[in-house]
């Protein structure tokens, strides 16, 4: 299907975040957009002040007129997370509509356009949102759609007339390889999403598949370490072809030096914490210099980047309380998340509320899940979120905690967390999750900022 042919669209899930960047796309475009989601938030209701028409009730009577009937200038968009059982979904498919994944628009859109795609099991949405600054604020310009809300722009779509585009390639059911990049990057490619893979080979391969992809001539930049053979490696270490070094804090903030064979940018400053944003930071760098972006405008924009939403984001800090809430759902991301926060605030007892997200995926990593929350001080698990699953037999939080070795570990409703937090008064709170733990967040911070 052409791009151009496309006037008018139908989400169903039109809340999720990579799909809401779609949606407010081709309203700009002029296409008439509606869509179904089951829950009305924030971001949904940003949609709806946009004049996007969305409906809250699973039911083919709530359908908008003009999409009753097949039309070849009528695409209708799904995402995954959807049940097969849906009755909106059904109405489409019975009906003989073009339907198509969100990963396959992205391909759609990208094609005669200079992709910029970021792939990896965790740090894309990260890296994209850099990339995608550092092009918007030096003025090279770009069309991002995002996997979370970049706080610059306090979206996760930006809009640009020049025709480059900066996209998440999403491994999950192997949707990147509807995509061609020009210039891509692979962040890591730890096990995940095994009850789609199987296992990390054939996750592996699928990322390698990713990687052949690129058009000829095109630069593939990843992380150092990842079982690819060719392109640009990226890391904090001295051997790599781009790095990060120098690594020191000075005023709250990671500050560090870029290093290539062809340029040095020293003294970046970074407010995002952590050494997997250096390296995040090191990729988008190596993506913008590619591009023939002057390197002291890369330093100024990396110096105005605030990050995304629920991405190591700061709520409270004060004297007595430092709150911070990040999206980290994967072993690695905790063991991330967790080093970030010890180098930053190494004197604070750190108590962490979780929410597991996926029965999968707690069964397929429990013990690599309990040996990383083992390092925290206290523990409140929260109940597995389960998004698009069915509960497994035996797989809950209870099962969970037992692995953990930890003294101060409860598992807890989310609806005591507010209670119990304000019983602690914690010093150094942490919520992590990528389910509906980011509910808690104005509670908890209501509660921690008047303590």
């Amino acid at each position: 299907m052409e791009l151009a042919a496309i006037n008018r669209i139908y989400f169903v899930g039109i809340g999720g975040i990579g799909m809401s960047a779609l949606a407010r796309y081709f309203a700009k475009r002029g296409a008439v957009v509606c869509g179904y989601d089951k829950t009305r938030t924030d971001l949904t209701i940003a949609l709806e002040r946009e004049g996007i028409l969305i409906s809250y009730m699973d039911d083919d009577a709530t359908l908008p007129v003009c999409f009753l009937d097949k039309n070849p200038d009528t695409l209708v968009v799904y995402t995954p997370a959807i049940p097969k059982n849906s009755t909106i979904l059904n109405y489409f498919q019975q009906n003989g509509f073009a339907l198509k994944k969100r990963s396959e628009v992205l391909g759609i859109i990208s094609k005669g356009q200079f992709c910029i795609a970021v792939a990896g099991t965790h740090g894309k949405t990260t890296t994209s949102s850099i990339i995608a600054h550092i092009l918007t604020d030096t003025g090279y310009g770009c069309t991002a759609f995002l996997g979370g809300i970049a706080t610059n722009y306090g979206s996760n779509f930006l809009l640009s007339d020049k025709p480059v585009v900066v996209v998440e390639a999403d491994e999950y059911d192997r949707s990147f390889l509807t995509l061609h990049p020009d210039l891509a990057v692979i962040t890591s490619m730890d096990a995940d999403h095994l009850d789609i893979y199987g296992d990390s080979m054939q996750l592996q391969e699928s990322f390698r598949l990713f990687a052949g992809q690129l058009k000829p001539g095109g630069t593939l930049f990843l992380r150092s370490g990842l079982p690819i053979s060719e392109g640009v490696n990226y890391s904090l270490d001295p051997w790599a072809d781009i790095k990060g070094l120098n690594i020191r804090i000075v005023d709250g903030c990671f500050e560090f030096d870029y290093v290539s064979e062809e340029v040095t940018i020293e003294g970046i400053r970074l407010m995002l914490p952590g050494r997997h944003n250096i390296e995040n930071a090191v990729a988008a760098i190596g993506i913008a210099l590619k591009l023939g972006i002057e390197p002291e405008a890369i330093r100024s924009a990396l110096a105005s980047f605030k990050g995304v939403k629920r991405r190591f984001e700061i709520q409270v800090n004060t004297k007595d309380h430092v709150y911070i809430d990040d999206y980290a759902h994967h072993p690695e991301e905790l063991r991330a998340c967790f080093a970030a926060v010890r180098e930053l605030y190494p004197e604070r007892k750190l108590t962490v509320v979780f929410q597991p997200h996926l029965f999968s995926r707690t069964k397929d990593f429990a013990a690599d899940f309990a040996q990383v929350l083992s390092t925290v001080d206290d523990l409140l698990l929260l109940e597995i979120y389960p998004a698009r699953e069915l509960p497994i037999p035996g797989i809950d939080s209870a099962f969970l905690l037992d692995q953990i070795t930890l003294d101060s570990k409860i598992v807890c409703a989310k609806g005591q967390v507010v209670d119990l937090i304000k019983a602690k008064q914690p010093e150094l709170l942490l919520t992590v999750g990528a389910g509906d733990i980011d509910t808690l967040v104005q509670p908890l911070k209501n509660v921690l900022s008047h303590a």
